[in-house]
């Protein structure tokens, strides 16, 4: 993609003219403590924050990784967290931003998932995005960024309503996975999911396809995160009544299931400049592409 600066031209753009019409018009969201909203996953001493309380980091070395969880499960919503990614020699670290409906790998899970895959130093992330339904997932993208997310924190959300889901970066949309009128039988509409966090070895794929592995000289890798945002539907036994498509939630309305102009601008670009892989163009893997490429 060129260097830093060369992008950073295109980040001014992009930032300009990608302003959420939906989220960011003024849409109350709400802002947790990670008392409140937050479990820390097995490996605890992985985990730590900044004296206020207002930073947390994950960390991991050749015994353990960390990570954290939400204390609620959502169906459908908008969900944010600004993150700052591991410096430097990150080869096969996996930094995973992710919704997953069982808290274990379960076989019938549903799964949204933001991965961020390391590279040796001075060479972009890639940011790898996935879908799963009960269990089965290969719906994999992966981008490019225009920005080098180590230097600072940068915000990653999805939003998912009944009609699609969309991965941002710096709330540009990167991703569209749609429904498509309901005709999409691989989408995701059924179970609550929680929010995860986690950094882990995944040196067995992540980079370069597994051909660079991680270099343990350089542990403890670290990754930072702030400001965790949820506006969506809580989930609470037997059936949540915003689950019921009512348009009161601006994330259940009419401007939430397309992109506005200027988001569509921004998409395209992404299209054209920052895939690197995407699934509905991968022949030799898919010779029968799932369905939903052809929605």
């Amino acid at each position: 993609m060129g260097s830093w600066k060369l992008v950073s031209l295109v980040l001014l753009f992009l930032s300009c003219s990608a302003v959420l019409s939906s989220a960011d018009s003024g849409k109350s969201s709400t802002g947790f403590s990670f008392k409140d909203s937050f479990k820390i996953m097995p490996a605890q001493d992985h985990f730590r924050t900044s004296p206020d309380g207002q930073i947390w980091y994950l960390y991991l070395d050749k015994k353990a990784g960390g990570g954290f969880q939400t204390r609620d499960r959502y169906l459908f919503g908008w969900f944010s967290m600004k993150m700052k990614l591991v410096g430097g020699d990150s080869a096969g670290v996996v930094t995973a931003y992710y919704m997953c409906s069982d808290l274990g790998a379960g076989p019938k899970r549903d799964e949204l998932d933001f991965e961020f895959l390391g590279n040796r130093t001075g060479q972009p992330y890639t940011i790898q995005t996935n879908v799963y339904q009960s269990g089965i997932g290969g719906r994999e993208m992966r981008h490019s960024l225009w920005f080098d997310p180590t230097a600072d924190f940068h915000t990653y959300s999805i939003l998912w309503n009944r009609h699609r889901i969309v991965f941002y970066a710096d709330r540009v949309p990167i991703r569209v996975y749609k429904n498509n009128g309901r005709k999409n039988d691989f989408f995701p509409t059924e179970k609550p999911m929680y929010m995860f966090s986690s950094i882990w070895d995944g040196d067995d794929w992540a980079t370069r396809g597994g051909l660079e592995k991680t270099n343990w000289k350089k542990a403890p890798f670290v990754s930072s995160y702030k400001d965790f945002n949820v506006d969506g539907c809580r989930w609470e036994e037997p059936f949540p009544a915003c689950v019921a498509s009512t348009g009161e939630h601006w994330w259940d309305q009419s401007e939430a299931w397309v992109l506005a102009d200027t988001q569509q601008e921004d998409f395209s670009w992404v299209g054209r400049n920052l895939v690197v892989y995407d699934y509905c163009k991968d022949t030799e893997r898919y010779p029968e592409l799932p369905e939903e490429c052809n929605l």
